[in-house]
């Protein structure tokens, strides 16, 4: 079902792999293209072009921008109790996985009267995207409200897509989660669209509060590639955590590893959607084989079978066959996954040698799906080949640090010298003189 890429016997560049391994061809530039004239909508036009938005990529028209907190409620209550109990053991887990992240504030003293405190403040708003599309992942509401709420963000704003069969409100199990997290500010908003609303806001907020939206500070969450593609292009109106597209796993794995446990994996990703990213990196011609088989015999009694063999069968996927575990390090750091799973001997030792991956998985009993679901880690990671650079989502996503100089006379004085030949030597005399007249009162 995979294609097979064999790359025995040719040592190339991070640059050369990158180039040959699988990958699918995402061109952003034509998906910003597209967006451009809805984020320019939502900007002039507000809650009427989201409306028109929703009814033309969503098919239905929400009765407001805004959930109700009745609706919000009777979905917390009809929330069926294993779902409930299993999201309140996932969101128990993340915030102490989240809680671990926050920072604390240092002081350095760099001198008699000088010193300099760095602090970490959260920024005042946020605007948290939850996809609804062939997957309504209400993990997503999770892994985007946790960490925000473990930074100390005050005021946190959920949007999801409107549903045509959930009277266009977004899916209920989402709507229970964020009332399950005390999230009461949520909208039936998708897409590009989204985010548009996000950045720019939306309405007054007095005249007409189910149809507004303030403005946020940061926006972050997952999404199909138009909505990375909305993300980067308000970039700089406000911050985002990265542009995380559709999902991809590799899995390094040597002779030990159990075939049926890679298939199992392999397929879970590919579940996502039929563009989403399954790669094998190995030196074993027999696990590979071996795989295949497991996976063909897994894939016939899945549910989303033709999501799963069009993933898979994919250029976005594949079989790489490495001459052994170096070159096989070499390779996954090249292609920087978001989700990397090592399946070989002495896995821990192998996972610390791994630069680039959004996440690390960990020997056989460390799936994915577990890191997706409940570990207590955070399942927003940069997609992509962006491992290489980002990170996944964070409490550092909603925290900015600021630093605080405090020097009094003696501090200055120590320096001031210094200071102006600094100043002097860039051409920025009044640079000197701020520094050298203080020494005169």
């Amino acid at each position: 079902m995979m294609r097979t890429i064999d790359l025995r016997g040719r040592r190339l560049t991070p640059s050369e792999l990158r180039a040959v391994l699988p990958r699918a061809e995402v061109n952003i530039e034509v998906a910003s293209q597209r967006v451009r004239p809805i984020l320019g909508r939502v900007r002039s036009e507000g809650a009427a072009a989201l409306s028109d938005l929703s009814e033309r990529f969503d098919g239905v028209r929400p009765h407001s921008l805004r959930v109700p907190a009745p609706v919000l409620e009777t979905a917390l209550q009809e929330l069926p109790a294993d779902v409930r109990s299993a999201l309140e053991e996932a969101i128990r887990r993340a915030r102490l996985g989240h809680e671990a992240q926050v920072p604390k504030p240092a002081t350095t003293s760099l001198g008699p009267g000088a010193q300099v405190r760095q602090k970490w403040v959260p920024v005042q708003r946020v605007g948290l995207y939850v996809p609804g599309g062939l997957a309504a992942l209400v993990s997503s509401v999770v892994m985007n409200v946790v960490p925000a709420q473990a930074a100390g963000v005050g005021s946190i704003a959920v949007a999801s897509p409107p549903q045509k069969d959930n009277d266009g409100w977004p899916e209920t199990t989402i709507l229970a989660a964020c009332a399950l997290l005390g999230v009461d500010e949520v909208y039936a908003a998708g897409g590009a669209q989204a985010i548009g609303m996000f950045a720019y806001g939306v309405g007054d907020g007095e005249s007409d509060e189910a149809n507004s939206c303030a403005p946020v500070d940061v926006v972050t969450g997952p999404g199909n590639i138009y909505v990375a593609a909305a993300k980067r292009a308000v970039l700089g109106v406000v911050g985002i955590d990265s542009e995380a597209g559709t999902t991809e796993i590799a899995v390094l794995a040597d002779e030990t590893a159990e075939p049926a446990f890679v298939a199992a994996d392999l397929i879970s990703q590919a579940e996502h959607d039929p563009a989403a990213g399954s790669v094998l990196v190995t030196d074993s011609p027999a696990l590979a084989a071996s795989v295949d088989e497991a996976i063909g015999e897994q894939t016939d009694v899945a549910k989303h079978h033709q999501r799963i063999r069009t993933a898979l069968s994919g250029p976005q996927s594949g079989v790489v066959l490495v001459d052994d575990l170096e070159h096989g390090i070499a390779v996954v750091d090249a292609y920087a996954a978001e989700h990397l799973e090592i399946h070989t001997a002495e896995a821990a030792s192998v996972a610390d040698r791994i630069q680039n991956a959004g996440a690390i998985f960990v020997g056989p009993y460390s799936p994915v799906p577990l890191g997706d679901y409940i570990a207590g880690s955070n399942h927003v990671l940069p997609t992509g080949g962006t491992a290489r650079f980002a990170s996944g989502l964070g409490v550092q996503a909603y925290l900015k640090s600021v630093q605080v100089i405090e020097y009094d006379r003696t501090g200055l004085e120590e320096v001031t010298d210094q200071l102006i030949t600094l100043a002097h030597a860039e051409d920025l005399p009044a640079h000197g003189v701020a520094a050298r007249l203080r020494r005169t009162r």
